[in-house]
């Protein structure tokens, strides 16, 4: 067996010629005695049929050795090749048998040739040429010269026996760097020796090494690369010289990209790609969107005149151009491809997740989801973002996860050198912005963006890669930043040095078309024609922008089909029927209970179940986890996706829901709700990640408005950790970039004592988001109510953001559970609710108003104190605000004397200084004598809870005893001493 089929990283790493002797001597006395690939490695130098021969056309022979020996190596003839159907002749004696000592120096050679062939795999990229502006140059480190592998000047031209690695049999020294820095220090460098997969090593090093692996195109590919970039510089210089000052965040000296991305679109159509899903940020985006996208050059002209900032072209507040999206269909070589750009905000690598999360939703209802070879997310990053910017890193870390997997993203990165004024020697700690991405083994191809030949040949390899192997791949292409971080900065003031040599640095196209012109492909006039063409046509799209009109808005079409913007915005009860029938809620109750026989439960999970028995056998005491998974399998019956992921939400932080029962004996899984049929249900510990997670969540809720998409903090506040998701995209991403969304964050919430890192959910700075009819924000306090409020999220005939304050003790709260009727018939979402025992509203003098869990304390202590006259309403939407819901309450109080507000929170923190005018609004429609609400709640903190339990009780009993009018000091009096 010879072996040009071993791989030479495992067998030679780190090895040296005398190791390789004396294990020689050790194969030779047992061959059984050493590791099977070097078994194998040493059967290649062998003559079975008559031992050790010069004659062996397997045996890395070097020409010093067979001199050592005697021979003539002009002389030496390989054994002939056996006769059909034959036995092999006998070998040619071509010398005396060479000694075991001179076979194991020859293997020496061999290893060490191998040695340097994985050093230029390994290290080759150091040594490329990458910065088109030369400020970046690196000399050949050491460990990549022969002499470091224990060559000599005098072995460069002598043959080396090579067993078909880079596609030769031998070559000699000289040979063998010319073709390795030719393969791996050109305008191409690739790191990918850190990938642990064998295939996926030699997928590349197929591509990328041998004598024949120069980069090629035919005369027309070139024709095309070099149109794209003109196109590209060209349309920045139009915009520059028509919108003199304006920022546009252009891509000049970047303009390779653009013909890479076509590439994308051409070579991922070939090998399947249907639709591709493009995240990035302003730098380069209005050459996105004009250029590879296809928007009009008109609309973008109609833009920078102020068109698309007019609400009343398009509806919502609208955005600057360069944070704006759009969708296109591309067609190339008759294979079409959907591409959608997902609009983004200012925050770096924000839309990396929505972009990851919307593509998963597109396999998911393409049932794309083993193969994920129809669809392909495609995010384009600033250097100093990709690696200064931690939600890259959470981003790679979905790629190979459960549920969050796309098969594969291909990121590219406009190495610009520079980050705003930051120069990158102070920006990180890395080589290459790019490493951060070796974390989950991805290929990486740094290429210089003055050749767009290069970028587009590694776009090429990237995209064959990612097809076949279903991972993220990443292109790092060097280039620079022609102007500022704007068109109106002035980078000399920090980078005086780079920005002289960008000066004096020709434009990307000018470089091409001379390299171009120089081997005959063009001349100059095609440059001049294509350049006056193009100008051409800008200067009649410029002329057509000023009377452009816009579309309305295509937020309705595809997937969104049958939903719309809410018809009227003024009334938000928008009330819908969400009970279910009597069949539909008895099936449910048996696929909730009932455990296979193959399932060895957990005890105490048995004994929830029996719980939960009782509860359908008895219509009675139904508690909060029982009203979800009722929501999540009546919305599944229908047809509806249930989507759910967050920490531990397979369990439940609190060990309250269950959706996943585990096999004691063997860890296999059982999902009761994923047996119904006709929906399809996830549930998914995610990673501990809010930011990313939130942010893909969002994504997949953008693409699929008919899966009710959960997200659920393990503690509220930690959500504090996706703020810039929440600020810019759930809150803002409908009146920014029309754009409506449905997602559900479900955030645990409320006052038990447990200190302030496990007490708020912070719903003040959710409420002081709310405007415009933007999102909805609830804290329930019945299963039943929540259950209606699920369902709602679906059947109403739009999507909102939906932030729920979900409860902790209210999860088995005694009073916290309804029956069996309130999930039936015509029921619905009720936005306020009465306790049950309030007097009669003639009796009301009193009316404390709250939300969420502290409704049940102040209900008991007004009923311990045999109070009638106090009435309890619970807000369960705080917005949109039930305004004409809560004043047709108060009206019906004839006799009433004061309204209070009451919150566990502190004054500073929770609801009342959102509700407060509110109220005082409901009271005045109500025509009631009383004003002003009245607060009772915690004094204004800086900490949202304290950690101290005994502090806690007598807080929530002074606040209790405040709100209804009882004796505060008595009251704390008697808390401390319980």
């Amino acid at each position: 067996m010879g072996y040009e089929g071993l791989d030479f990283d495992d067998i030679a790493g780190g090895v040296s010629p005398a190791f390789v002797e004396t294990l020689y001597r050790r194969y030779k006395a047992d061959p059984s005695g050493i590791e099977p690939k070097w078994q194998q490695f040493f059967d290649g130098l062998e003559n079975t049929a008559s031992g050790p021969s010069w004659a062996n056309p397997r045996w890395p022979l070097a020409e010093t050795d067979a001199l050592t020996a005697g021979l003539d190596p002009t002389q030496m003839e390989p054994a002939p090749k056996p006769a059909k159907g034959g036995a092999a002749p006998a070998a040619k004696p071509a010398g005396p048998a060479a000694s075991e000592a001179d076979i194991a120096r020859a293997a020496g050679d061999s290893i060490r040739a191998m040695l340097l062939i994985r050093t230029y795999r390994v290290r080759g990229h150091l040594a490329a040429t990458l910065d088109p502006l030369g400020l970046a140059r690196q000399d050949v480190p050491a460990d990549m010269t022969p002499e470091y592998h224990g060559f000599t000047a005098a072995d460069y031209d002598r043959p080396i026996y090579l067993g078909g690695t880079l596609g030769l049999e031998k070559a000699t020294v000289r040979e063998l760097v010319d073709i390795l820095r030719a393969n791996y220090c050109g305008n191409v460098g690739l790191e990918y020796m850190h990938i642990a997969d064998v295939e996926e090593r030699r997928f590349l090093q197929d591509r990328m090494e041998g004598k024949d692996k120069a980069i090629q195109f035919t005369a027309d590919g070139k024709k095309a690369i070099l149109s794209k970039v003109i196109e590209a510089e060209e349309w920045e210089k139009f915009c520059g010289k028509k919108y003199v000052g304006t920022k546009r965040f252009g891509l000049d000296g970047g303009e390779a990209m653009i013909p890479a991305m076509e590439a994308i679109i051409k070579y991922g159509g070939q090998l399947g790609i249907r639709e591709i899903v493009y995240g990035m940020a302003h730098r380069g985006r209005l050459n996105m969107l004009t250029n590879v996208m296809s928007k009009p050059y008109r609309a973008i002209f109609h833009e920078f005149s102020g068109g698309s900032s007019n609400p009343d072209d398009v509806g919502g507040s609208g955005d600057v151009k360069y944070h704006l999206g759009t969708s296109t269909d591309r067609e190339f070589d008759g294979i079409s491809v959907h591409m959608s750009l997902v609009a983004n905000p200012s925050h770096l690598e924000a839309a990396d997740p929505v972009v990851l999360g919307k593509t998963r939703a597109i396999q998911t209802i393409a049932s794309d989801l083993d193969n994920h070879t129809g669809s392909l997310p495609v995010l384009l990053h600033g250097d100093a973002a990709f690696a200064g910017q931690g939600i890259v890193w959470e981003c790679l870390g979905f790629s190979g996860i459960r549920g969050y997997n796309t098969g594969g993203c291909l990121h590219f990165i406009i190495n610009n050198q520079i980050g705003f004024t930051t120069s990158p020697q102070f920006a990180r700690s890395s080589p290459y912005p790019s490493d951060v991405a070796k974390g989950v083994q991805a290929p990486i191809f740094h290429v210089n963006g003055d050749d767009p030949e290069a970028v587009t040949f590694a776009c090429k390899m990237a995209i064959e890669f990612r097809q076949t192997f279903k991972r993220d791949v990443v292109i790092d292409m060097w280039c620079y930043r022609r102007f500022g971080h704007n068109e109106g900065d002035e980078p000399s003031f920090t980078q005086p040095l780079m920005y002289k040599a960008i000066r004096q640095h020709p434009s990307v196209s000018v470089v091409y078309s001379k390299k171009l012109i120089a081997e005959g492909t063009i001349d100059q006039g095609f440059v001049d024609e294509k350049v006056k063409q193009f100008n051409l046509l800008l200067e009649g799209e410029f002329e057509a922008g000023k009377s452009y009109l816009p579309n309305k808005a295509d937020w309705f079409g595809g997937r969104w089909s049958g939903l719309s913007a809410p018809a009227d915005a003024e009334n938000t009860r928008r009330s819908v029927d969400t009970g279910i029938e009597k069949k539909l809620f008895d099936s449910l109750g048996r696929t909730l209970t009932e455990v296979p026989a193959d399932l060895e439960i957990h005890k105490t999970l048995g004994r929830v179940l029996d719980a939960k028995r009782a509860m359908f056998t008895g219509g009675e005491n139904f508690d909060w986890a029982t009203g979800e998974a009722l929501a999540f399998g009546s919305l599944l019956s229908e047809g509806y996706g249930v989507r759910l992921s967050g920490q531990d939400v397979g369990r439940g932080t609190f060990s309250q829901r269950h959706a996943v029962w585990v096999d004691q004996r063997d860890e296999h899984r059982y999902i009761p709700l994923s047996t119904i049929p006709h929906g399809n249900f996830e549930v998914l510990d995610s990673p501990l990640s809010e930011y990313g997670v939130l942010g893909f969540e969002y994504g997949y809720a953008l693409a699929d408005p008919k899966t009710l998409v959960l997200w659920e903090a393990q503690f509220g506040d930690f959500a504090n950790g996706a703020q810039i998701m929440i600020d810019q995209f759930i809150a803002a991403g409908e009146a920014k970039w029309l754009r409506a969304n449905g997602l559900v964050m479900l955030l645990p919430h409320g006052y038990e004592g447990q200190g302030p890192e496990h007490s708020s959910a912070r719903p003040e700075r959710y409420l002081q988001l709310c405007a415009e009819d933007n999102m909805q924000v609830v804290n329930i306090t019945t299963p039943a109510n929540y259950f209606h409020l699920l369902r709602r999220q679906m059947h109403r005939n739009f999507r909102k953001p939906l932030v729920q304050m979900t409860p902790k003790s209210l999860l088995r709260h005694k009073m916290a559970v309804s029956k069996a009727e309130d999930f039936l018939g015509e029921s619905h979402f009720r936005r306020i609710l009465s306790d049950p025992s309030a007097p009669a509203d003639n009796d009301v003098k009193r009316l404390v108003l709250c939300t969420g869990k502290v409704a049940y304390d102040l209900i008991e202590a007004r009923d311990a104190a045999g109070d009638k006259n106090t009435a309890i309403v619970r807000i369960e939407q705080l917005y949109p605000f039930p305004g004409e819901a809560l004043a047709a309450r108060i009206a019906r109080m004839t006799n009433l004397e004061e309204v209070i507000w009451a919150q566990e929170e502190p004054k500073n923190n929770g609801y009342w200084t959102f509700v407060e005018p509110f109220i005082e609004a409901s009271l005045a429609e109500a025509k009631s004598k009383v004003q002003r609400p009245r607060y009772a709640g915690r004094a204004p903190a800086a900490a949202v809870a304290t950690g101290l339990m005994k502090r806690h009780t007598a807080e929530q009993g002074a606040l209790v005893a405040d709100a209804l009018g009882h004796n505060v000091r008595e009251e704390i009096r008697r808390t401390r001493n319980n």
